[in-house]
């Protein structure tokens, strides 16, 4: 039997069915694969680590249901979208959203991130305002808090060990894809709270990290994090990360995370000049979106449709 291609290998781990529709779309100097269903106003969603564009299958349905043209990004380097050799950094993957939003022939979004998606939101809607509608974050503090916590304290500096063990040449690539990305599933299963993910999902996360050059694109903006903090393009970004979210804003985050410690993401509001809505999920760990989709995508639509966010409750 004659073995698969690079790219069918690609399309067959990548291209999940379902009632969503595949396609590319070229924006800043590369291609992005997205999976988009419904119609109605924009709402970009945008995966984190270890994970891709199927991170969001089940907010696609909801938010479709819900009557919003619900569209999953792959971030550069991961999935379907392009390997390129240089680029990640979080000024040129913001840049990579906004030309997503810009490319679907939309006036703005409504983004939606987690994790590293998350960290890449915060300075979408920093960088390019007019282009966000409204930001929701989940299980990643604004970048400076981050930035601030992994360097004063130490116990989020723990919890982020694997940023540091990033920081290695070659050798955290070669771990990762180790036994068909064995050390996906377990990080996957130790960053998850009681509700544990489905072995299915496992098993999927696992073979889109097995494509070649994944697993060295996903860690690369880690990389760039730590090594750019002494920097001058580090030090720059960091100052032009004091520039307010102008935008309603709301932060979404599991009690029980192990990664992002509830305290190191709690005070992310500072930076916000806009209706700010902080909504701790009891019993959940690093993948609310996941671990209980029904009550993430509850909270999310039923935020998006408020014409007034700030209103307590």
């Amino acid at each position: 039997m004659t073995a698969p291609d690079q790219s069918g290998m690609r399309s067959a781990v990548v291209l999940r069915d379902g009632p969503w529709t595949h396609r590319h779309v070229a924006a800043n100097g590369a291609r992005f694969h997205i999976a988009e269903l419904g119609d109605g106003p924009l709402v970009l969603l945008l995966h984190g680590f270890p994970q891709f564009w199927w991170a969001w299958r089940h907010q696609l349905t909801a938010l479709a249901d819900a009557g919003y043209r619900a569209v999953a990004m792959d971030l550069r380097g991961v999935g379907g979208s392009d390997r390129t050799p240089r680029g990640y950094d979080p000024a040129n993957l913001a840049l990579d959203v906004t030309g997503v939003i810009r490319s679907l022939g939309e006036p703005d979004a409504a983004l939606v991130g987690h994790d590293l998606g998350g960290y890449l939101a915060w300075t979408a809607a920093v960088m390019r305002p007019k282009l966000v509608r409204r930001l929701v974050v989940s299980s990643m503090p604004h970048p400076r808090s981050w930035r601030s916590a992994l360097l004063r304290d130490p116990r989020q500096t723990a919890a982020s060990s694997y940023v540091w063990g990033f920081q290695r040449p070659w050798l955290p690539e070669r771990q990762l894809v180790a036994d068909d990305a064995e050390a996906v599933g377990r990080l996957l299963r130790e960053w998850s709270g009681p509700r544990q993910p489905e072995p299915e999902a496992v098993e999927v996360y696992r073979q889109a990290m097995a494509i070649p050059s994944t697993a060295h694109c996903a860690i690369e903006p880690y990389r760039w994090m730590v090594r750019s903090i002494a920097r001058p393009d580090g030090i720059q970004f960091n100052r032009r990360m004091k520039r307010p979210v102008l935008v309603p804003t709301l932060h979404l985050h599991g009690s029980l995370d192990p990664v992002m410690r509830t305290r190191s993401v709690a005070g992310s509001g500072e930076y916000v000049e806009a209706p700010y809505r902080w909504r701790l999920f009891d019993g959940l760990g690093h993948y609310p979106h996941e671990e209980d989709a029904v009550a993430f995508s509850a909270e999310l639509i039923d935020w998006l449709r408020d014409p007034e966010p700030d209103r307590r409750r």
